[in-house]
C-alpha cells in the first residue's frame, strides 16, 4: 500500500510549474539582495559576520566578492527556471544559498532556512523532465509523469512548517495581543495603513488569525470543498505579510507551494493547455526505492524533532534563545537591550570598555545586545583580537534586555568571563541568568 501511494505515477505539471516559479524567485531573491543593499549591509560592510557556530570558515567569502557570489546565485536561479543543466544548477544554487545562510545570522529569518531546505529537496526532483531546455536538448528524458512522492514531500514539509508556527504562538504574550501590538508599533509610520495597524480590533484579528491560519491552512487546502476558499484567504494573508513585514520572496514562495494542493489536471489546464495530460496511474518501483524511503523518513524525523529541542533546555527559549533557530518560531517576540562589553588584561588588571561602533554595524549591535550566542561569539572575537596584540584578556558583559516590551532584566552573569566559557550546544549555558531573576 505504501508503494502504491509513494510510487504511483501522476502528471508532473505541478512540479514543472513549481520549478519555473521557484527558479524565478531564487533569481529575484539573489539579485534583489544586491539591489536593495542587503548584501552591502550584511556581508560587505561588516568587519566580520556572526556565522552559525562552527561555520566561521565561511567568512573567507565575505567582502566585495559577495556581490559576485550573489550574482552567480541569480544566474543559477534563471537556469533553474528555464531548466538548463538543471541538476548542476540546482546543486550549485543549493550549496551557495546554504553558504550564504550559514555565513551570517544578524538577519536570521526562518524563511531563509526554508529556502535552503527546499533548494536541497529540489536537487532530487525530476523537475526538468518537461518544459525545459534540458528536455528539448535531450528528448529521451522528456516525460509528463512523476512519482507521487515528489508531490507529498512538499506537502509534508509545508505542514510541518505551518503546524510548528501555529503551536509556537500558543503562549501568553501572543495570546493577549502583546506581541502583535509591539510588532505593529514599528509600522505606525507606514503610508496609508500605519494608523490602521495600530487599531486593537485589527491586531486581535491578526493575533488569532495567525494561529488559525498556520494551524489549519494545509488541512483546508487538502480538503477539496474548502480548497478554493483557503487559497483565496491565503492570497490575502501572504500579500498582507509581504506589504507589512517585507519578508522578501517568502509570501510568493508559499503561494507557489499551493500548486501541489490542486489536482494536476487543473494545473495543466491553466499553465500547459497544449500538452498531453498523464492519467495512467501506473505504479513503477524504482531501483532506489528503499534508499528514497529511508532518506526522506530520516529527513522528516529530523524536521519533526529539531523544533522540539528547546524543551530540553533549561528556562524559556524566548529568553535564552537556546533552540530558537531552525524551529519555525516566526515573529514571536520583540527584543531590545543595553549592553556593555568590558575587557580586562589578566596580567595588569587594566580594564577597558569596548566601543561597539569600532567593531560592529548597527544591525550587528542589536544582535550582540540581545542574543546570548552572538554575545558569546563577539566575546570570542574580542579575545582573539587582543591576543593578536599580545594581550590575554577576560571579557565581562553587563547586559539587560526587554522581551515584548517588558521591563529590562539582566541577561548575562556580569561576573563570568564570557571569553573563557565553552560553547555547549546540547545543554544550557550557565552564564545566562534565569529569566525569573529580578
Amino acid at each position: 500500500m505504501l508503494n502504491n501511494w509513494l510510487f504511483k505515477h501522476i502528471d508532473n505539471s505541478q512540479l514543472v510549474i513549481f520549478r519555473i516559479f521557484f527558479g524565478l524567485l531564487c533569481f529575484l531573491e539573489s539579485f534583489g539582495a544586491i539591489l536593495t543593499g542587503w548584501v552591502k549591509r550584511g556581508l560587505v560592510e561588516p568587519k566580520f559576520t556572526f556565522t552559525f557556530i562552527g561555520f566561521e570558515w565561511l567568512q573567507i567569502f565575505q567582502g566585495e566578492g559577495m556581490y559576485l557570489y550573489y550574482g552567480i546565485m541569480a544566474i543559477f536561479g534563471l537556469l533553474i527556471m528555464v531548466g538548463f543543466k538543471y541538476r548542476i544548477s540546482m546543486i550549485s544554487f543549493a550549496l551557495l544559498w546554504a553558504g550564504s545562510y550559514l555565513m551570517q545570522k544578524s538577519s536570521y529569518n526562518n524563511h531563509y532556512y526554508l529556502l535552503m531546505l527546499i533548494s536541497a529537496i529540489m536537487v532530487f526532483m525530476p523537475a526538468h523532465r518537461d518544459v525545459s531546455i534540458d528536455a528539448k536538448l535531450n528528448p529521451t528524458i522528456k516525460t509528463n509523469a512523476m512519482s507521487s512522492w515528489c508531490k507529498w514531500v512538499f506537502v509534508i514539509q509545508l505542514f510541518i512548517v505551518y503546524t510548528y508556527a501555529s503551536v509556537a504562538k500558543l503562549y501568553p504574550d501572543w495570546l493577549d495581543g502583546t506581541v502583535m501590538e509591539v510588532l505593529m508599533k514599528g509600522k505606525r509610520n507606514y503610508y496609508l495603513i500605519g494608523d490602521l495597524l495600530q487599531q486593537q480590533w485589527l491586531q486581535n484579528i491578526l493575533t488569532w488569525g495567525g494561529i488559525f491560519f498556520d494551524g489549519l491552512i494545509v488541512p483546508l487546502l487538502l480538503y477539496r470543498p474548502t480548497r478554493k476558499w483557503a487559497f483565496i484567504i491565503s492570497i490575502g494573508f501572504h500579500l498582507f505579510n509581504s506589504i507589512v513585514f517585507q519578508i522578501g520572496i517568502f509570501p510568493y514562495l508559499a503561494l507557489a507551494f499551493y500548486l501541489f494542493f490542486f489536482p494536476p489536471k487543473t494545473i495543466r489546464n491553466i499553465f500547459l493547455k497544449t500538452r498531453d495530460f498523464y492519467n495512467e496511474a501506473e505504479v513503477k518501483l524504482p531501483k532506489f526505492k528503499e534508499t528514497c524511503v529511508v532518506f526522506f523518513a530520516i529527513y522528516f524525523v529530523i524536521q519533526i524533532v529539531l523544533p522540539l529541542r528547546h524543551h530540553a533546555f533549561k528556562d524559556d527559549v524566548l529568553w535564552t534563545e537556546e533552540g530558537h533557530r531552525l524551529s519555525w518560531r516566526m515573529m514571536l517576540r520583540a527584543k531590545y537591550g543595553s549592553i556593555t562589553y568590558t575587557v580586562e588584561d589578566k596580567k595588569t588588571k587594566e580594564k577597558r570598555v569596548i566601543r561597539l561602533d569600532d567593531y560592529l554595524t548597527k544591525k550587528q549591535q542589536k544582535s550582540a545586545s540581545t542574543k546570548p550566542d552572538v554575545i558569546w561569539q563577539f566575546s570570542q572575537y574580542l579575545k582573539k583580537e587582543f591576543e593578536r596584540k599580545g594581550q590575554d584578556i577576560a571579557v565581562y558583559v553587563n547586559c539587560r534586555i526587554s522581551v515584548n516590551g517588558k521591563p529590562l532584566k539582566r541577561l548575562i552573569n556580569p561576573e563570568a568571563d564570557i571569553a573563557s566559557q565553552p560553547w555547549t550546544p546540547l545543554c544550557h549555558s550557565d552564564w545566562i541568568l534565569p529569566s525569573k531573576t529580578e
